[in-house]
């Protein structure tokens, strides 16, 4: 017998035949003798709906009264698959954030989970119900409701699972695993058997949409065996787990993200004197603003170029600060460019085996593709190009390295 959390989102619990469809799979884990504990997200649009009954209200509303607000769509999820399982004769309980008492930060619409009273749940698991609750929301020291930020839910499940010491956590999509890239953009992208932590990591911050960040960090931090399965069909999924394979034995790349929301911003004739670097990006900090990839080229007159990216949506805001820090540092000009992408390629394997950067840019080159920016780690090669050659670059990096094939496949 085993203790398994399973977290659902909106798209998988959108209709109450979807609920229903939902409660049976919980129902065949039980009947096999598993423990089960239920995540769920507000069915699908729900969020956006509450969201913009708020904006009709006013256009500025209170970050508290917002948690309030949103929340009220996972409470009803909870209370909908309780139903559908005691309709089926299994024992069921829901629980919102505050009433399992998973504790956070009072950061409004992002807060952090900071510790998880399981004791309810746990008694309720001896008697042999099954939990359902409410995902992508807490309670602060205060008792306010709090919400984890948008995807919050595979942070509560994952964080539930690792405060349960769970032997798995199934996070349940419209996906049936983790694919080398997207399957929209290359046909022929595989799903991956399992992934490291550290890989997915990379995966989700580079533009890959199938986990949250955050709930990856939470995985690999207590060691939360993550599988990624599909609501709508069986099959094995994707396992994140440490690496425990051979080194010699990984594929040197596991996939390919990108991601359409960035844009650069380029300052131009910055003195090169120390502290510039920071007289930029400090203002930018300040604003709450996040910046990615960072280049900066040193001319032969003394000035400098310092190139950055942020989200498209900041880049405005981005732009009209530093127009104004401009002249105080005496840069020439600032530049703004919302027509780029972010390309990046992932695998262990990278540590372990030379001339993947060279490789990777020879075959852009040979589409004609230029790169404009190139950052890269111990397991990560990320490039900004136009944003038109996107999919053209990630069909040709995914048929170049081979990745449709199952790793050491022969030919």
């Amino acid at each position: 017998m085993a203790l398994i959390v399973q977290k659902y989102g909106g798209t998988s619990v959108g209709t109450i035949d979807r609920i229903r469809n939902v409660a049976r799979r919980v129902e065949r884990y039980r009947d096999q003798g598993h423990e089960v504990v239920v995540v769920v997200s507000a069915m699908s649009g729900e969020t956006n709906r509450l969201l913009a009954l708020a904006q009709e209200v006013t256009a500025s509303p209170s970050p508290r009264e917002l948690d309030v607000l949103v929340t009220t769509g996972e409470q009803v999820t909870i209370a909908l698959m309780s139903m559908a399982l005691q309709h089926d004769g299994y024992p069921a309980r829901s629980y919102t954030g505050g009433q399992v008492r998973i504790l956070t930060d009072n950061a409004h619409g992002k807060a952090r989970i900071q510790a998880i009273d399981d004791h309810r749940i746990r008694e309720d698991l001896a008697q042999g119900r099954v939990v359902v609750v409410a995902g992508f929301q807490g309670v602060d020291d205060a008792g306010n409701i709090t919400t984890l930020g948008r995807g919050g839910s595979d942070t509560t499940g994952v964080a539930l699972a690792a405060a349960l010491g769970a032997d798995e956590c199934q996070i349940y999509t419209d996906v049936d695993g983790v694919y080398t890239t997207d399957p929209r953009v290359v046909s022929n992208a595989r799903r991956l058997q399992r992934i490291t932590f550290e890989e997915m990591l990379e995966m989700a911050s580079q533009g890959s949409k199938v986990l949250q960040i955050r709930s990856v960090e939470f995985a690999g931090k207590y060691n939360v065996p993550l599988r990624v399965l599909s609501s709508f069909d069986e099959g094995p999924g994707t396992l994140i787990t440490v690496d425990e394979e051979d080194p010699m034995e990984q594929p040197v790349i596991s996939g390919i993200a990108f991601n359409r929301d960035e844009a650069k911003i380029i300052v131009r004739g910055v003195p090169d004197i120390p502290g510039a670097a920071y007289r930029i990006l400090g203002p930018v900090g300040d604003a709450n603003i996040e910046v990615d990839m960072i280049v900066q080229n040193v001319g032969a007159d003394n000035t400098t170029d310092f190139t950055f990216t942020v989200h498209k949506n900041e880049m405005e805001k981005a732009t009209n600060v530093l127009r104004s820090v401009a002249g105080e540092i005496g840069a020439k000009e600032v530049q703004s460019d919302a027509s780029i992408a972010k390309v990046s390629m992932v695998g262990v394997g990278m540590r372990s085996h030379a001339g993947v950067a060279s490789r990777m840019f020879q075959i852009l080159a040979k589409e004609s593709i230029n790169i404009q920016m190139i950052s890269t780690s111990e397991i990560k090669i990320s490039v900004v190009i136009e944003e038109k050659y996107l999919e053209l670059a990630v069909r040709s990096l995914h048929s170049g390295f081979e990745l449709e094939k199952e790793p050491f496949e022969s030919d």
